[in-house]
């Protein structure tokens, strides 16, 4: 026995009870003291990184212009557009590729390869996941989808086809026509029907006010979409860049002319057979550069007109299937009635319909719900105003 258990025994009870506790709690005391050591040993070693990390030489971001022979590579720095040749290992040499990120330290030498960075803007246009539309929620319309099908979707899943008769598919898709007659939505359902990657912008995302960015968002994008092809690339409402070129003297319009000019350099680089496909939505084509029409570029230019009075029962029946109608309701009718109206106007009337009878807590849409929301949603041709002639 110790001497601390012998004058353990040797006390009695409630010294001993005491002494107990007091070792207790010391020893939890020694638990507690490593516990907050190990901590400060974590805390310490991340210190010493971040010191370290502090203290190391920064490295400059590069972009390869060319791969060289002889180990060599032709690099752009990033910013100031300094250009200079550099030699790399062998092992290195095969893995960089013209249009490739490095990183590079003061002595000018590729440290590590990053890879292509893209702008945060061009990233939110690819779509994580696929459309969830289909062609058979597009009501009417069949000859303009069979045609879209025929330019971008066949190419990209019987390609075989195409091969076999000897004919190149068209190059580019434009659509045109009102607002709301389903161009994106037929754009959207192309996409999930070709299982490809969907990336869509918009024109006025390429207007910037500083020299070169718009053209350089058009390259990330383009390079983005070699990168994750077989793609679609949607253009929508592309006369804000495209619309035809004027010398009015002012940065601005020269500036969005920069980004047509890059827009249409980076169309001639695709060919025809590739597995990226090009489509671009406007509602006013007599805008447009007559340099983004010309075939080799939109090869196929395809009117989304408004739709007739069959293609208006489809699009009613399309957006009332989930709806409770009552018995009396006539959706050819209807269809008759809602004359000169776009597919986004035939869809608001169907949710307006819904919302007037939840006004009424009823349980199914009546006729005069549909009446009701046609007046308020179809939009009637005003008057002209004459005053001005006066």
């Amino acid at each position: 026995m110790s001497d601390m258990d012998e004058t353990i025994g040797n006390t009695p009870g409630s010294e001993h009870d005491m002494l107990t506790l007091q070792i207790q709690d010391l020893k939890a005391q020694i638990l507690d003291y490593k516990l907050k050591n190990e901590l400060l040993e974590k805390e310490l070693l991340q210190l010493r990184k971040e010191n370290a990390q502090l203290k190391r030489v920064p490295l400059f971001v590069a972009a390869v212009v060319d791969v060289l022979e002889n180990g060599e590579v032709y690099l752009r720095q990033q910013g100031n557009n300094q250009e200079y040749v550099t030699a790399v290992s062998e092992k290195l040499h095969r893995t960089l590729k013209p249009g490739m990120k490095v990183a590079v330290n003061n002595t000018l030498s590729i440290v590590k390869t990053i890879g292509n960075i893209y702008d945060a803007r061009v990233r939110v246009m690819e779509l994580d996941e696929q459309p969830s539309v289909t062609f058979e929620q597009v009501g009417g319309l069949k000859e303009e989808i069979e045609e879209v099908r025929e330019a971008v979707e066949y190419p990209l899943t019987k390609p075989e086809i195409y091969e076999r008769v000897g004919v190149e598919p068209p190059k580019g898709i434009l659509l045109y026509g009102p607002p709301g007659t389903g161009k994106t939505l037929i754009a959207k359902a192309v996409a999930r029907q070709s299982q490809a990657r969907f990336i869509r912008m918009s024109g006025s995302e390429l207007v910037h006010k500083y020299i070169g960015e718009g053209a350089q968002l058009v390259r990330e994008l383009f390079i983005l979409a070699r990168e994750r092809a077989p793609a679609i690339v949607f253009i929508d409402e592309i006369d804000a860049i495209g619309s035809m070129r004027t010398n009015d003297g002012t940065s601005g319009s020269a500036e969005v002319q920069r980004t047509l000019m890059q827009l249409l350099a980076e169309m001639d680089g695709f060919g025809n057979r590739g597995n990226i496909r090009i489509m671009a939505a406007t509602n006013r084509i007599d805008m447009l550069d007559p340099a983004l029409l010309r075939p080799g570029r939109f090869d196929r230019i395809i009117e989304v007109p408004l739709p007739d009075a069959g293609a208006r029962l489809e699009i009613l029946k399309i957006h009332t299937a989930k709806m409770s109608l009552s018995g009396n309701v006539d959706l050819s009718s209807l269809a008759e009635l809602a004359g000169d109206t776009t597919g986004a106007e035939l869809q608001a009337i169907c949710r307006e319909a819904g919302m007037m009878a939840i006004r009424r807590d009823a349980d199914a849409v009546e006729p005069e719900d549909f009446l009701a929301a046609i007046k308020k949603v179809k939009r009637e041709t005003a008057a002209p105003d004459s005053r001005m002639y006066l």
